[in-house]
């Protein structure tokens, strides 16, 4: 199904009165029928309806030794409906469409996604009966590809990650649905101010602890909005609590945040599933964060299979990268005499990386080494001394 004339000429409208900020022209186009309005509010309620009979995700402890006097602490994530912290992403990027008048009935949804986000849409599309595809690389985990399927979405692959923007948009006109681009609305769509988004959650949460405000909210960037997200809700309820991002090789979020240049750009996709770009992204917020870190690959494997080791649970690569991040703000802490808490986040499930992260043959082939990165958080956890 391709756009009417009509509809494109309303777009290009609408683009001209954004680019230029002067005033809409008026077009007599009446878009209130009923039985649009009908399936708006049933579609919207659905989803909000979802929000209502999820229960709030876990804060674990990671242990470590209680003479330090810091505690740590992971968001699990991985417990929504669709098992990923990008649950509430997705929620609200349908909220925001849906309110947009962009989501029509019959029409599909459209998003480029390296997985994660891409099985939540899925499961929303399903919710409220639209079609769905999930425009993403063709590295992305056999898992993840199946779970999208599972909610019946539709897999549309590409070569190159970098191509998975103007791929989606050109479905997007071609099929006349709408591309939700979560690169773009992901720090508009959810509301950083409250709302239980996952900041509030966060110190609701820590209030009954003995440091119920942490030193540092540790995040990894794949869109920014959650780092986006933490941070403002942090400046607006004026805490004294920091953001540190950190980010995997191959991508560009920590060169952009430290040369202050909006177009850095890499040549090659994150082998870190769900974070990590190629660009610097319209959501991620740098002005908001506090510090960033870059974290190898490697390490971020290593501290993934450190957190089973400590808790029994698997988890995918961008929770260790995150975790990694905050076992190095920790020994910091400790070699510095401070106390306090540490919060970062469990994202989503080890268990759809297993041909990935948990595969010494995967990390064979990609090269990588995680053995020096395994003696140094085993080094922290016994003599709370980060190596080098």
């Amino acid at each position: 199904m391709r756009r009417s004339p009509a509809v494109s000429t309303i777009q290009q409208h609408i683009t001209q009165h954004a680019q230029t900020g002067s005033p809409r022209p008026t077009l007599d186009v009446d878009r209130s029928d009923a039985e649009y309005r009908t399936w708006l509010k049933e579609a919207v309620r659905k989803v909000q309806a979802d929000a209502n009979r999820s229960a709030d995700t876990h804060l674990l402890r990671f242990p470590v030794p209680e003479q330090w006097g810091i505690d740590l602490y992971l968001k699990d994530e991985s417990t929504h409906p669709t098992g990923s912290l990008k649950h509430r992403l997705a929620r609200s990027l349908f909220l925001y469409g849906l309110c947009n008048g962009w989501i029509r009935p019959g029409r599909p949804v459209i998003e480029a996604s390296s997985g994660s986000t891409a099985v939540s849409e899925a499961y929303f599309a399903k919710l409220i009966g639209v079609p769905f595809i999930a425009v993403m690389p063709r590295t992305t985990s056999a898992e993840k590809c199946r779970l999208i399927e599972f909610h019946g979405g539709r897999c549309h692959f590409v070569d190159d990650p970098r191509k998975m923007y103007e791929e989606s948009a050109a479905l997007a006109v071609e099929t006349g649905g709408h591309y939700m681009d979560q690169f773009t609305y992901a720090e508009r769509a959810t509301d950083w101010r409250g709302n239980n988004n996952i900041a509030e959650s966060i110190y609701r949460q820590l209030r009954l602890e003995r440091y119920p405000e942490p030193a540092w909210i540790v995040a990894t960037a794949g869109t920014g909005g959650t780092s986006a997200t933490l941070a403002r809700y942090v400046h607006y309820m004026q805490y004294d609590t920091r953001i540190c991002v950190a980010d995997p090789e191959n991508s560009c979020f920590f060169e952009g945040w430290t040369t202050g240049e909006p177009d850095v750009t890499c040549d090659s996709g994150s082998r870190i599933e769900g974070i990590g770009r190629p660009r610097m992204e319209p959501s991620f917020v740098p002005g908001a964060i506090d510090r960033m870190m870059k974290v190898p690959d490697a390490a971020s494997v290593a501290a993934v299979r450190a957190l089973e080791h400590a808790i029994g649970r698997k988890a995918g690569g961008s929770t260790g990268t995150g975790l990694w991040g905050a076992l190095k703000i920790v020994a910091e802490m400790v070699a510095e005499g401070r106390t306090g808490s540490v919060v970062t986040l469990l994202c989503d499930p080890g268990d759809r990386y297993l041909d990935k992260y948990y595969s010494d043959a995967w990390l064979t082939g990609q090269g990588l080494d995680i053995t020096p990165y395994v003696t140094a958080i085993d080094s922290l956890l016994e003599t709370g001394v980060w190596p080098g």
